[in-house]
């Protein structure tokens, strides 16, 4: 689906052109546009990525092959970004969905597979067209990334909660595969996240830097106001990371101790059983002599020896604090 957007002196006087109609504006060197690819047939890249804009090859097959890292190229006339946004329509699980950009002088072009909050949310301000809007695509670009970075904080804010559960539980659950379930998917949310902030902080640290001749210099603060933004996000995920850590390593301590306490006490088992196994291997042997056999008492003696022998193995274990 394409949908576009024409601003002019920083008011929307266009929405939703027909192709056509975009190529005429798309020459107009006075309009602001912005078009928005969300989850576009084959027809539509081609004929607005390839047609229209007549982006590079490479820059068109990144958008079309998942890019698991954030990243930016800065081609003659426009800047190519991979950014990761949210996914918010998977209840109960982290993930993210791949915006790629192409930011032009005078044009601002998105690509997505699936709806993103983002998106969504600028598109929903824009159309209310209140106040001033953009006067120029690299606004537009600072708009869409803020509301990316603002999106982060929900998940980070859910994580947190999710890592103080599991702090409060380590200590007080049993050693069960479900419980390790949860450890694992949690490092893995943070893994990710990690994975995914760090770079996308980069490619903003570049932006901000004012690397790229298609960011005007007067944009530039807010670009590092993001930076700072995603510098926050980082430092408090990879605490977060290091605590969750922490947690596994108790976890893995007290479940590593609780099967200490199961060989001890099958250890000290074995060694009570031991005096009525030697005593009770020896008069089981087969001579024919053995002077106990011809005694009277024999069996009173075996037996006095086994139980004595027995609770002073007992006795022994219980001051060593085996049982």
């Amino acid at each position: 689906m394409i949908h576009s957007f024409i601003f002019s002196e920083g008011k929307l006087v266009g929405q939703d052109l027909e192709l056509e109609a975009l190529r005429l504006v798309h020459g107009d060197k006075g309009l602001i546009v912005w078009v928005d690819l969300d989850n576009p047939t084959d027809d539509e890249i081609k004929h607005v990525l390839e047609g229209l804009f007549q982006f590079h090859p490479l820059a068109i097959e990144d958008c079309m092959t998942p890019s698991p890292l954030p990243k930016v190229e800065d081609y003659e006339d426009y800047l190519f970004m991979v950014t990761h946004a949210v996914d918010f329509s998977q209840a109960d699980k982290f993930a993210t969905t791949e915006l790629d950009l192409f930011l032009g002088k005078e044009y601002l072009v998105t690509f997505h597979r699936t709806p993103l909050r983002s998106v969504t949310t600028l598109i929903e301000r824009l159309a209310k067209n209140v106040g001033i809007g953009p006067r120029g695509p690299d606004r537009l670009a600072h708009s869409l990334l803020d509301l990316i970075v603002d999106n982060y904080a929900p998940m980070v804010a859910e994580l947190h909660t999710k890592l103080e559960e599991i702090e409060d539980a380590v200590l007080t659950r049993d050693s069960d595969k479900q419980f390790v379930g949860e450890l694992l998917e949690v490092r893995r949310d943070f893994t990710k996240l990690r994975q995914i902030v760090r770079p996308q902080r980069d490619v903003i640290e570049r932006l901000a830097r004012g690397d790229s001749k298609m960011i005007r210099p007067k944009l530039l603060p807010y670009f590092r106001d993001l930076r700072d933004n995603l510098v926050r996000y980082e430092e408090a995920v990879t605490g977060y990371h290091e605590r969750l850590m922490m947690a596994f390593d108790i976890y893995l301590n007290k479940a590593a101790g609780e099967a200490n306490e199961g060989i001890k006490f099958l250890t000290a088992l074995t060694a009570i059983t031991l005096p009525v196994m030697v005593i009770g291997t020896w008069y089981g042997m087969n001579f024919e002599f053995m002077h106990e056999l011809q005694s009277r008492h024999g069996y009173n003696y075996a037996l006095g020896i086994t139980l004595l022998t027995t609770v002073m193995m007992a006795v022994y274990l219980k001051k060593k604090k085996w049982f």
